[in-house]
């Protein structure tokens, strides 16, 4: 199953838009945060997968189910 980061990537490059583009839009400063989230050395907040699901318009579940760690 693809993680938040690979589902991000996607979901942006299928709209033609750069990093820069989407950390405007989702108010963050930095892009390169959503670099780090895209290929996996940070998570996302709860507040930034609500903010990414509004924007794309996809089911909230459906981008944080890979998220859910039961083991630890």
């Amino acid at each position: 199953m693809p993680t938040f980061g690979e589902k991000l990537r996607t979901l942006r490059e299928k709209q033609g838009i750069s990093l820069r583009q989407l950390a405007s839009m989702l108010a963050i400063n930095s892009h390169s945060f959503i670099s780090e989230i895209e290929t996996g050395k940070k998570k996302p907040s709860l507040e930034l997968v609500i903010k990414v699901s509004d924007l794309f318009n996809v089911p909230l579940e459906q981008l944080a189910r890979d998220e859910l760690d039961l083991d630890g």
